[in-house]
């Protein structure tokens, strides 16, 4: 079926290595399953004409061998009547249809043959088409995928992370700095909370330094009784 190339081009391909070829697998992958359906209706169609032409040629072969019957007929008939010439003439055309039906029936036997051709062959493109459509999804996600993938290792890889990290290290460097500068003039400088901590200080302190003469002079009295 030389008319079909494009359908035998596409049964004998692997698609996997068609994909791998390809620059944008998902328009691959639909653009294939499009081929598949536009050929499958091709074959279809030259399937229908074949089996019409099967049709066809049974037709004649039963029209043939009614002929020659009926030739047959017609010289045992002139026979019976005397008529040799008659009955030979009715042989010769028992004989022109019985050699083309012989034709014919060989003829029968190549289109049956085409028609079996066909048949395997929509079998088999029927097959790899309900395999795409099967794996179309599956195929353009992990395309998606992969692609988003790229994208993040081509960002990750390039000078502009690195470039926008050393800009949030100066940035951090540069707060460091301002709040140094802060704390700067806030030394020394005591506020109110600060003053009234100081007072409360002294007094614990003063408190203690009182207790510990008062015991130190009770054991020296103790000492000297």
């Amino acid at each position: 079926m030389g008319i079909f190339s494009r359908f035998t081009d596409i049964v004998n391909s692997n698609i996997n290595s068609i994909l791998d070829k390809a620059e944008d697998p998902e328009k691959m992958v639909r653009l294939i399953i499009q081929e598949m359906e536009d050929t499958l209706v091709e074959v279809r169609s030259a399937s229908a004409k074949t089996l019409a032409n099967k049709k066809d040629i049974s037709s004649q072969i039963n029209k043939l061998e009614s002929e020659a019957k009926d030739w047959q007929a017609k010289a045992e008939l002139a026979i019976s009547k005397d008529r040799e010439d008659l009955a030979k003439a009715a042989l010769l055309e028992k004989k022109k249809c019985a050699e083309h039906a012989k034709v014919l029936v060989k003829e029968l036997q190549l289109v049956e043959e085409q028609i079996g051709k066909l048949q395997g062959e929509i079998q088999q493109l029927q097959d790899k088409l309900a395999d795409a459509k099967a794996r179309q999804k599956t195929i353009i996600m992990r395309q998606k995928t992969v692609s988003s993938r790229l994208e993040v290792k081509k960002t990750l890889d390039s000078s502009k992370v690195d470039s926008a990290m050393g800009r949030f290290e100066q940035y951090e460097r540069k707060i460091d700095h301002l709040e140094s500068q802060v704390d700067a003039y806030d030394l020394g400088k005591k506020t109110l909370a600060d003053e009234f901590a100081d007072l409360e200080s002294d007094d614990k302190v003063n408190d203690e330094l009182a207790a510990l003469k008062k015991k130190v002079q009770s054991r020296a009295s103790k000492a000297k009784k």
